[in-house]
């Protein structure tokens, strides 16, 4: 989405993935995750700070530590650390396509004990795939694949069940800004609609998911944002603990750091 700041001016942002482009070079930002997943027993919560790096125009780097009340106690499960290089981009007057390739590596004390692999909060693993985003004037369009693989421990009822530790996750999502219709200022408030739709399919068991995922986006005087999404199943015969999730996102940029 394109955002009133000289620094992030044409650039798009989403609610549950991440676009092809960067954040700006010599930055730093500060995000605290916020996700409830609606059980079908209990509701399970995740608290998950992180801490994002705008190395240089092509490479972000992001560390985020994994929370929740998954065990019974709130306690700290492990962390992750996610790498993101832009190869391509073809960048034009508000409008460009761009294309990245990332490796996210993630460590969690939780077992796999589910078909579905979530990595990032639940799962240790890693994470390789590529992301392609255009940004066209008010509307931002993206997709991307990438192959996941979960590491031990391993549950027994996982095995039991024949589920794979390997798996392709597959997106695609759509943006638009809605408010302000004409910028007079950096300091106005931008508001942005979202739409994606995130899957997942088992290698070995051949099970997958489809969700749908709207959001609203909120970014603060060009320097701070607030995500508010939901997410849930549209079909799927995979076994998952939680087919709808709740996030909430805050956000702070601070610029030419270094």
């Amino acid at each position: 989405m394109i955002l009133g700041s000289n620094y992030l001016r044409a650039q798009e942002l989403f609610v549950f993935t991440e676009p092809a482009s960067n954040m700006a070079a010599q930055s730093i930002g500060f995000r605290l995750n916020n996700f409830l997943e609606e059980g079908t027993t209990s509701n399970n919560y995740y608290l998950i700070p992180e801490i994002m790096f705008g190395i240089s125009r092509k490479v972000m780097v992001h560390t985020d530590l994994f929370t929740s009340n998954i065990s019974g106690n709130f306690k700290a499960d492990g962390g992750s650390l996610y790498l993101k290089y832009r190869f391509f981009s073809n960048d034009e007057v508000q409008r460009h396509f761009r294309m990245s390739a990332f490796t996210r590596f993630s460590y969690n004390s939780l077992p796999l004990n589910e078909e579905a692999i979530n990595i990032y909060g639940k799962n240790s693993g890693i994470e390789s795939g590529v992301v392609e985003t255009a940004l066209l004037h008010k509307i931002a369009l993206s997709s991307g694949v990438s192959y996941v693989r979960a590491f031990e421990p391993v549950s027994s009822y996982f095995k039991s069940y024949g589920g794979s530790a390997n798996a392709i996750n597959y997106t695609i999502s759509a943006g638009r800004l809605m408010l302000p219709n004409v910028y007079k200022s950096y300091d106005q408030l931008n508001i942005n609609l979202m739409t994606e739709f995130l899957g997942q399919y088992n290698l070995e068991s051949k099970h997958a998911y489809l969700d749908f995922a709207p959001g609203l986006q909120f970014i603060i005087k060009s320097v701070a944002r607030v995500d508010i999404g939901y997410r849930t199943e549209l079909t799927g015969n995979m076994f998952r603990s939680g087919r709808n999730w709740w996030l909430l996102r805050l956000e702070y940029n601070l610029f030419n750091v270094w």
